[in-house]
């Protein structure tokens, strides 16, 4: 009798709508514990990406005919080598520049105010007292014999241990982390195995390309800005290089960085730095770009934007961050079972009319 008058499919989407209004709802309680949990798993979620990303070049290495073991130390030696020497290269240097871009705050922010007629009075007190705190602790780095720099970094050297731990175990057991998934997806079907497999190659290329392209602009930007005599031509690489994760908007943000530094220098300075922006990010997109990414990523440039827009909106800068793996994930899944979510579609069509 109650059958014949309750829609209980309508009931079971009301339900639904209900359990994702209480989950909006309460969007920043999630996020909340999203983000202490991921501060505590940071170690170990970048250790693995770390171990993940260097994966290929131990199978390259053990293609060559290297054991396994030998493969995996020759790869930590080798990352521990580049890493080390980058930092005794670049920290002395970063912090002359840094020295010497506090100096020009000053002359920057009086700039823009008497063109612009913008007061950024608040703005440089803040970010002179950012750069003075950075530059004190480059400081105690560059002469870490200090017992100060080793009382205030304790926790960070900890967690740096952790990592450095889990990253070696993660590399070396990589390919039972590989065999360990391959049964638990083949005990679920061999369809959900076979997506996994798609979702890792997808997401292998991206960081995969991620990591070469990161390379490249911190050389080609280090390099162009030094020859034209920028005074903050590392700053400059360094910012290339790390606002490459923000697609399209992270070079602009490096650009104007660069012009904005220039304009309190000379002229002709000014006039370099404009070139090499408007020049040399369309040879990164149209030229260096595809060939690093291949066809790995073929994201539109409006569904980049979007995606970026709507992760910064949700999560802030790991939001920003994570849009485009996050998109190609979904992507991905979209595809694979394009098939299944077509005919559930139809069905759920069907039961609603």
């Amino acid at each position: 009798m109650f059958k014949n008058k309750f829609n209980y499919h309508l009931i079971n989407w009301l339900a639904l709508l209900a359990l994702l209004y209480i989950a909006f709802s309460n969007i920043n309680l999630w996020l909340g514990i999203l983000g202490k949990v991921i501060q505590v798993m940071a170690p170990f979620i970048i250790a693995f990406a770390f171990a993940y990303a260097l994966t290929p070049f131990v199978e390259f290495l053990q293609r060559k005919g290297l054991s396994h073991k030998l493969a995996v130390a020759i790869t930590i030696l080798g990352a521990v080598i580049i890493i080390v020497g980058l930092l005794v290269i670049t920290l002395p240097l970063l912090y002359d520049q840094l020295s010497l871009l506090v100096g020009m705050i000053g002359d920057i922010t009086d700039s823009i105010d008497s063109k612009f007629h913008i007061n950024l009075g608040d703005f440089e007190l803040k970010i002179t007292d950012a750069l003075n705190s950075t530059l004190k602790d480059l400081s105690t780095v560059i002469s870490s014999t200090t017992i100060v720099f080793i009382n205030k970094s304790l926790s960070f050297i900890s967690k740096f241990i952790v990592g450095f731990v889990a990253f070696i175990y993660f590399l070396t057991d990589m390919d039972k982390i590989h065999k360990w998934i391959k049964n638990v997806t083949l005990s679920f079907s061999k369809r959900f195995y076979n997506y996994v497999k798609c979702m890792d190659h997808e997401l292998g290329n991206y960081l995969k390309g991620l990591g070469i392209f990161m390379i490249i602009q911190f050389f080609e930007y280090s390099f162009l800005f030094f020859i034209v005599g920028h005074p903050n031509w590392l700053i400059l690489g360094i910012l290339a290089c790390l606002t490459t994760v923000i697609p399209y908007f992270g070079g602009v943000i490096t650009n104007v960085i660069a012009i904005i530094m220039a304009s309190v220098v000379s002229v002709p300075l000014v006039i370099a730095t404009v070139i090499i922006c408007l020049i040399f990010p369309q040879i990164d997109g149209y030229v260096i770009s595809p060939r690093v990414y291949g066809k790995t990523t073929g994201v539109s440039p409006l569904i980049t934007i979007m995606a970026v827009s709507v992760g910064g909106t949700l999560a802030g800068m790991w939001g920003i961050v994570l849009a485009l793996p996050a998109y190609l994930l979904i992507r991905t899944t979209y595809k694979f079972y394009e098939d299944e979510i077509s005919e559930g579609v139809d069905k759920i069509k069907e039961k609603v009319s």
